[in-house]
């Protein structure tokens, strides 16, 4: 696609144009920027590029909100054409997982990322997702992480077929409204649930902190940018 672009004489200043065109809903933005006021680790895992996903991020006044973007990298070469790189490069190597596509295994990534944080603390994850790669990315998650999949989409999809994979809770979402409600409902819960184990015994726990953890379980319902791996 780059590549015809470049061959019909369109720069990258309009190419980040368009990019900038591209709309994101304003509770996308609000679950963003409240996920991150409250202290989460937010990183972006996705199969664009580090042009397009930077582009969009300024844009929208969100790249300080992420600690990292794992994505393809790009750079524009001496002609001005952008030119994409596999984040794995599979022609020296395979990741050898047939869910994901060659050039990135999200599982892969997600492993990594657990390694490097589990020298500070144990962390728990949120991951949203919607494509069929962001599957094998839940399949990573351990059982107090959060899977929040997109509905009718092919990560629902493969969740419907095989959910005894899936260790983590879930918490499924169909438009942005609810993703909002959900998100920040989890970070909520996780933010007072950390409190509450830091108190260091059960007879120091709130009542309210009690109440607000058992009424946000959840368990695997009829099975949802980043994005993120929060807290």
């Amino acid at each position: 696609m780059m590549m015809e672009m470049h061959s019909l004489g369109k720069t990258m200043e309009e190419v980040a144009e368009c990019l900038k065109l591209a709309p994101i809903h304003p509770n996308m933005i609000s679950a963003i920027k409240s996920a991150y006021n409250s202290g989460c680790d937010l990183r972006i895992l996705s199969d664009a590029n580090t042009f397009f996903i930077e582009t969009i991020l300024k844009h929208h006044g969100l790249m300080d909100c992420f600690s990292e973007i794992n994505t393809n990298p790009s750079f524009v070469d001496e002609s001005g054409r952008l030119r994409i790189l596999p984040y794995h490069d599979f022609n020296s190597s395979c990741h050898g997982c047939s869910i994901c596509p060659p050039n990135m295994c999200k599982g892969m990534v997600i492993e990594r990322i657990r390694a490097s944080v589990s020298a500070e603390r144990k962390k728990r994850f949120i991951y949203l997702g919607d494509g069929a790669a962001d599957f094998c990315a839940g399949l990573k998650l351990n059982e107090e992480d959060c899977f929040m999949p997109r509905k009718n989409f092919p990560i629902w999809e493969l969740i419907q077929t095989n959910p005894i994979l899936v260790k983590s809770g879930i918490h499924e979402w169909s438009d942005w409204d609810e993703l909002r409600t959900k998100l920040l409902n989890l970070t909520d819960t996780i933010i007072v649930e950390e409190k509450c184990c830091n108190l260091g015994s059960e007879e120091l726990v709130p009542p309210d902190c009690k109440f607000h953890t058992s009424s946000m379980s959840t368990t695997h319902e009829t099975f949802s940018h980043v994005l993120p791996v929060p807290h």
